[in-house]
């Protein structure tokens, strides 16, 4: 059966097949396409398209689709990725952090990780002062911060969310 034989992408990609590779595809590169428009790509009828989808939906394999959302032509031309070390003396320490840093609302984006950094949270602000501001009053009081590393995001070279199906 292969390396993989018992992972849990193994078991994903058995579950599908190349009509829904070739759906999946045509979906990633262009998820505005009509129900139409993606059967007529994937060359299948469209009762085909939509059964398949549907059935990858309610299986979790397609988990939604989203608006990708362009922060700068909304006035927010400052993007930081704050990674974290959290301090784990206390056993609720991480729990904590991760429900604090979901009420910020200008984290974007929240990741955990296993390693020297637990933690990594986007921030978007509009200027340098407001994200000054954000990180003074908002960032610098999430309980139990151990660390912080930021790192500012000077340009976005490769978004990808295609895989290789």
């Amino acid at each position: 059966m292969g390396s993989c034989a018992k992972s849990a992408l193994c078991e994903e990609s058995m579950r599908i097949d190349d009509t829904d590779r070739r759906l999946l595809r045509r979906l990633l590169a262009d998820p505005e396409l009509s129900s139409g428009a993606l059967a007529d790509l994937a060359g299948v009828t469209p009762a085909t398209a939509s059964r398949r989808i549907d059935k990858m939906t309610r299986e979790g394999v397609i988990r939604g689709q989203f608006a990708v959302i362009d922060w700068s032509a909304l006035g927010y031309d400052v993007q930081v990725s704050l990674r974290f070390t959290i301090d784990k003396t206390n056993p609720r320490a991480f729990d904590e952090f991760l429900a604090a840093a979901r009420e910020v609302p200008e984290v974007t984006e929240i990741q955990t990780f296993l390693g020297k950094v637990d933690v990594r949270l986007h921030v978007i602000a509009r200027d340098m002062g407001h994200y000054q501001q954000i990180y003074r009053d908002r960032i610098l009081t999430l309980p139990h911060i151990a660390e912080i590393e930021a790192l500012m995001q000077v340009a976005s070279i490769a978004e990808r969310g295609a895989l290789p199906l």
